[in-house]
Formats: C-alpha cells, sequence, structure tokens
C-alpha cells in the first residue's frame, strides 16, 4: 500500500457529519482553600475555554486528515448556538447543514477544573427528539448536500435527539441512492435503525446492548457469532467492533478479522471512537480492504488514547505508525 497516496486520497474526500453537536468548555484555575459556606472546593477562576465536542469531534478528525467536512445537525438559536457558529467557522467546517431551532437548546458541557484536576461537570443540554419540522428542515438540507457531491455520510450518535428514527432512515436511504458511503458511530437508543449501512462501528458495550445478550469477549466462536447475528440483523456492509484492550474485530460477507490492542500508555480514552470512525471512514472512501482498515483504525484509535483529553488525531504521528505497521507484516 502507497501511504502516501493514500493520505493525498484523504484530501480529496468531502465528508458529511451528522450527529449531535456540542461544546467542551473547560473553566480553569486554582483552589487554595476551602468554603466556609459548604464543604467544596473554591476555584479561583484564571480562563475559560471552549472546544467542539461531539460529532463536531469526529468532524476535527477528519479536517486533521485533510477532509472537506460539512456538519449537518439542529442546535439551539441561542447564545451558544452562536459560538458553536463561530467555532466551527474558525476551523473551516462547512456549517450549512446545521438548523438552528427556538425550539431546542445547544448542548453545552461545562467542566470545573481547579489545579489541574477536574471537580465538577454541569451540562446544559436537551435531549428529547426532534419535533417533526425540525426533522423536515435537517433533512432538507441533508439532501443538498448529498446531491451537492459528497463521498461519505457518517452518523454521529450521542443520544441528544437529532439521530431520530426518521432522520436516520431517510438519510440512509438518500444516501444509498446517491451511491454515498454511509457509516455509523452508534448507540443504544434507535441502534437497530440503522439498516444496509456501508460500515457499523458499534463498540464491545453497544454490541452486547444492541444484541441484548451477554457475550464471552474471550470466545472468539461466541465473539464471531454475535458479530455475525448483526450483521445479519442489519444487513450492513462491514461491522466493526471496537473491543478496547481486546483490540479491533472487522466482519464483512466472507471474512473476519480479529487484531489486538496496540501496547500504549493510556492516558484518556475520551474521543478514541470519533477518531476511529473518521479514519475508517475515509479509508473506506479511499477503496482500502476492510482487513487493512481495522488494522489503520485500531492503531489512530490507540494514538488518541496517548493524549489527554479529547483531541484530534495528528496526520504526521498517524503516517508513521502505519509504515511501521506495514514494516512489521
Amino acid at each position: 500500500m502507497d501511504i502516501n497516496a493514500l493520505f493525498e486520497n484523504f484530501k480529496q474526500q468531502r465528508i458529511a457529519v451528522i450527529g449531535d453537536v456540542m461544546i467542551d468548555a473547560y473553566l480553569s484555575g486554582k483552589v487554595s482553600r476551602i468554603s466556609p459556606e459548604a464543604p467544596v472546593p473554591i476555584v479561583n477562576f484564571e480562563s475559560r475555554e471552549e472546544r467542539l465536542g461531539g460529532a463536531a469531534n469526529v468532524a476535527l478528525n477528519l479536517l486533521s486528515l485533510g477532509a472537506k467536512v460539512t456538519i449537518c445537525s439542529v442546535v439551539g438559536k441561542d447564545q451558544a448556538g452562536q459560538t458553536m457558529q463561530k467555532l466551527m467557522e474558525n476551523e473551516s467546517i462547512d456549517t450549512s447543514g446545521i438548523v438552528y431551532s427556538v425550539q431546542r437548546m445547544t448542548t453545552v458541557k461545562t467542566r470545573v477544573v481547579g489545579n489541574k484536576q477536574q471537580l465538577l461537570r454541569v451540562d446544559q443540554e436537551q435531549t428529547t427528539d426532534l419535533n417533526k419540522e425540525e426533522e423536515n428542515e435537517l433533512l432538507l438540507k441533508i439532501e443538498k448536500i448529498v446531491l451537492s457531491g459528497i463521498d461519505a455520510l457518517i452518523f454521529e450518535d450521542y443520544n441528544k435527539g437529532v439521530l431520530t428514527e426518521k432522520v436516520i432512515r431517510e438519510a440512509i436511504k438518500l444516501a444509498n441512492n446517491h451511491d454515498v458511503i454511509t457509516t455509523v458511530d452508534p448507540k443504544l437508543k434507535n441502534f437497530l435503525a440503522y439498516q444496509e449501512v456501508s460500515l457499523f462501528k458499534p463498540n464491545f458495550k453497544e454490541l452486547q446492548e444492541g444484541l441484548k445478550k451477554t457475550v464471552n469477549i474471550q470466545n472468539e466462536s461466541e465473539l464471531k457469532s454475535s458479530v455475525l447475528a448483526l450483521k445479519n440483523v442489519l444487513k450492513a456492509e462491514n461491522i466493526f467492533v471496537t473491543l478496547s484492550e481486546h483490540g479491533v474485530v472487522m466482519m464483512t460477507d466472507s471474512s473476519f478479522y480479529h487484531y489486538p490492542a496496540h501496547l500504549r500508555n493510556i492516558a484518556d480514552v475520551s474521543g478514541a471512537g470519533d477518531t476511529v470512525i473518521s479514519v475508517a471512514t475515509l479509508c473506506l472512501v479511499a477503496g482500502v480492504t476492510p482487513e487493512i482498515i481495522a488494522q489503520i483504525a485500531n492503531l489512530a484509535g490507540g494514538l488518541v488514547c496517548e493524549k489527554l483529553g479529547v483531541v484530534a488525531i495528528q496526520k504526521e504521528l498517524l503516517h508513521q505508525e502505519i509504515e511501521k505497521l506495514i514494516a512489521t507484516c
């Protein structure tokens, strides 16, 4: 495989991400005393930082690898929604697929950090499903974006209400009718609504919850039969399951692959799934075989786990790791 050609191919791709976007906010300062009002630390404020999170972090991973990205979502017509728009524009993310609704609240997760340790998290969010008007407006935007010519549609579900059953089914149908690759990073709600997609990527916990059964992760035969059962239910082309320290498995129509995890100094697993679906999607669009997709995405997920916080994959680092992988094959 020509790695340089692969990364050049990434730059040619236009990807749309549908799902729940959010702002990750951090209030940071120093703690030197406990409050006299209650047994809680007093944080002397020093800084506030706002970052893109949720499905928007998938967009950041795609951008880091050179792709062009459009976000499709519904956020509140509020101050946080304006901040979201500005953050996306600063990253050159196309926001033409975003619906701004007066009926909804933009999701913001605010972490209070004292002496570099998280003390508290405050969530501002609305998790009810979109109403019919919001669904229809979002689907119209998705249709326009698909017809404009994209290479893949990623569904990034955080159970915040954007990916309703109607949005999922209509968007997949639209993509399939126009030969657009569809990939999914699911959550339990509407887990089985993602019918006939190109690649479905649950983690092991989601696999068990979706099938409503306990699976012995160390029993290869049981693991394989469970992944096959999910594949048959979804009629998906590929099922790609991340197994944490047990690696990953990929099932196609003809093959089943299981690759172990790479030894890493794990600092934080946050955002690893976003990286895995981003890398897997770009490789799928580039025509990489499922066997190699599983290995490259496995590498990418491990690399971001070595970093503190939610971070996008570093292109140069992934390039180096792929070179090492090929050298050992």
